[in-house]
């Protein structure tokens, strides 16, 4: 499913307009997106949990050289699955 059927789906579920669906969608993800970079985490009771994940800084191999090359440590985004969504799919 890519964004555009979401957006039709939540149309069709909550019996709006596409446009407000798309509007609804995007701040729902901006909202995410805005809460995780100031470092906390989104909790969707049921579904799941967003949070930032720490990646160490390491030594890895640049594939066309094989020269070494220091990567530096990261803040990536997470997601942790709810009961209630680990039970719908089982």
């Amino acid at each position: 499913m890519n964004k555009s059927e979401l957006v039709d789906q939540i149309a069709a579920e909550a019996d709006i307009s596409k446009a407000a669906a798309g509007r609804a969608l995007d701040a729902a993800v901006a909202a995410v997106k805005l809460e995780l970079k100031q470092g906390g985490s989104v909790t969707l009771v049921g579904f799941g949990t967003f949070h930032v994940g720490k990646r160490a800084a390491r030594s890895g191999r640049n594939p066309r050289t094989g020269a070494a090359i220091k990567i530096d440590s990261a803040k990536i985004p997470k997601f942790r699955p709810g009961k209630a969504l680990k039970d719908a799919l089982n």
